[in-house]
Order: C-alpha cells, then sequence, then structure tokens
C-alpha cells in the first residue's frame, strides 16, 4: 500500500501536470487567435467589398493604414510593366478608399523588392480621416501588385516606412504565396 506522502505528491504532481497543460493551450489559442503586430503594424481585416478579385491583405501601424492585393493577369504589358499614371489610376483600387479621389502631381517609379512600377499620390475628397493616399502599382511577369497607403502620407518619412514594410518577410512571404498559386 501506498503511503499517504505518496500519494500526496501524486495527486499534487497530476495537479500540476494538468495546469501547465492548461496554461500551455490557453497561449496557443491566444497566439493564434490574438491580432500579430509586425514593426508596429498590425493586421487588420480587408475592409473592401468583394469585386472581381481576390481580397488583400491589410495592416494599420504608425498611424497609416496599408492595403495590398495581387491582380493576376491583369497587367497590360507584361514587358514593360506599369509605365504610366494613367495604368496606376485604373489599376490601383484607389476609387475603393475615395470614389471621388483626384491626383495630386504626377507619378514616380518605384521598385519594391525586384517589382518595379509607379506610384502616385492621390488627394482623398470624402475621406475626413485622412487627405492623401499613395498608390503604388508594380508588375510581376503579367501579374500586378497594388498597394494603397492611406493616413498622413504627405509626410515622406511614413511613406518610407510603409515601403519598407511592403518590402518585409510579413508582405513579401505571402504576395509569393499568392503569386505562386498561379
Amino acid at each position: 500500500m501506498l503511503s499517504r506522502r505518496t500519494l500526496v505528491i501524486a495527486a499534487f504532481s497530476a495537479v500540476l501536470v494538468v495546469s501547465l497543460a492548461a496554461a500551455a493551450a490557453y497561449v496557443r489559442w491566444d497566439l493564434a487567435n490574438t491580432p500579430k503586430e509586425y514593426d508596429g503594424w498590425r493586421a487588420i481585416a480587408w475592409p473592401f467589398p468583394r469585386d472581381g478579385w481576390n481580397d488583400g491583405q491589410a495592416w494599420r501601424g504608425h498611424g497609416l493604414e496599408l492595403y495590398v492585393r495581387p491582380k493576376l493577369g491583369l497587367c497590360g504589358n507584361c514587358d514593360t510593366g506599369v509605365v504610366e499614371d494613367s495604368e496606376v489610376d485604373r489599376v490601383a483600387d484607389i476609387d475603393l478608399v475615395d470614389p471621388l479621389f483626384a491626383p495630386d502631381g504626377d507619378g514616380k517609379r518605384i521598385q519594391i523588392t525586384d517589382l518595379v512600377g509607379r506610384m502616385r499620390l492621390y488627394r482623398l475628397r470624402s475621406r475626413k480621416d485622412a487627405k492623401l493616399a499613395e498608390a503604388i502599382a508594380v508588375s510581376y511577369g503579367c501579374d500586378l501588385v497594388v498597394a494603397l497607403v492611406v493616413g498622413d502620407v504627405a509626410d515622406e518619412k511614413l511613406r518610407q516606412t510603409a515601403r519598407r514594410f511592403l518590402e518585409s518577410d510579413v508582405v513579401q512571404v505571402w504576395l509569393n504565396q499568392q503569386l505562386g498559386e498561379r
């Protein structure tokens, strides 16, 4: 027969093991269900209604919102990619943010990792929380990747923060998965 002391130690050990297992399960559940934050950027739900393209990914951070999505097979010229501002106007989804958008000057050539295209600033007329947005359209063969940065993008440093995040592993791994599905 086991001694009383042995039974108490066994019961205590069993309670400890069950408690640790429950704590580990909770931590695992919490990590899976808590929005991840990457260098000040937190993933948010895709806020736009469904259209002909798959939903993209959205993040919020540094007072900005960043929306990114690939448009597979949309690039008009697979050899040159996006080279004109009118193409950025047409493909960049700026109308989802503000249907009353207006270009704020000429666009510029941009490179995000190995993707090349154009960026352009837009004035937002119907949003109270943001006055400007930056649209980026870059190509990967015959596929486009469009990104919108909404917020205080008059500040070049903040735009650079968003572009660095676009080049981060977080965004690039997701984009490569999307582009690799073709």
